[in-house]
């Protein structure tokens, strides 16, 4: 599976758990139980009549990482209105490119195209506006085509802690996040599904949302980076908190 056949998967996937999240735990309350700092609803600003959703656009941002020793950098996607609704917070969605790969990969448009996806989910009112995140997967290697990113902490870098720790808290520090694992999804393709089982499984505290396109869950660096034996480790209440959508 490539980018752009996992692009109609990104719509189910995110659709089924970050829209099924929010409908569980903000919608369905009663409206004197809302908390209208942190309620993801739809904008009125945000409908358009002509079945055409506000543009979005990327950004490449760089943050210092301790736990790679070095400058690391991300994508990220604002949802409209951002700036114009100052009291309003949101969901994340962080997103794991696969080999050879890095942040710009699930935006450009020869690869993911991942925002046409995410405008008409917004366009339709199936998912709430959500900032969407891009990490760096790749390890202190660098990227080859021989090389898939290893997003495990081990010695070539310690990226599930870049990512699933220190990237969370930068993006919870700069931007109207809500900070509840609940409203947090990370999912990605190929070595970056695996990545996204990988690393979230690691950071339940963080994440209560995977989804995997095309992903592996067995690696080469032993049971505790390998999803279908670390989850076996993870006490049953905290495995019911989880959603996860698996596709190949």
């Amino acid at each position: 599976m490539n980018y752009k056949q996992s692009k109609i998967l990104l719509l189910f996937s995110v659709l089924t758990l970050v829209g099924c999240n929010f409908s569980q735990n903000v919608v369905a309350k009663p409206p004197q139980q809302q908390d209208l700092q942190t309620k993801p609803s739809i904008l009125p600003t945000q409908r358009n009549t002509n079945n055409s959703a506000t543009l979005l656009t990327y950004k490449i941002e760089t943050y210092d990482s301790q736990a790679m020793g070095a400058s690391r950098t991300y994508g990220v996607s604002l949802p409209p209105g951002y700036e114009q609704n100052p009291k309003q917070r949101y969901p994340v969605i962080f997103l794991l490119h696969g080999g050879h790969g890095n942040p710009s990969d699930w935006f450009i448009q020869n690869k993911g195209q991942a925002l046409k996806t995410v405008e008409q989910l917004y366009t339709t009112g199936k998912l709430p506006p959500s900032i969407i995140i891009t990490p760096d997967g790749n390890d202190k290697r660098g990227s080859s085509p021989y090389r898939d990113p290893e997003y495990i902490d081990g010695p070539n870098g310690k990226v599930s802690t870049a990512v699933g720790d220190e990237l969370v808290k930068v993006v919870q520090s700069r931007y109207r996040t809500i900070n509840n694992p609940d409203f947090w999804a990370i999912g990605g393709l190929s070595s970056g599904g695996w990545g996204a089982m990988n690393v979230g499984l690691h950071n339940l505290d963080r994440f209560s949302i995977l989804f995997s396109h095309s992903g592996y869950f067995n690696d080469k660096s032993g049971p505790a980076n390998s999803p279908i034996f670390y989850i076996k480790t993870i006490p049953l209440q905290a495995q019911k908190r989880l959603k996860i959508y698996l596709d190949s």
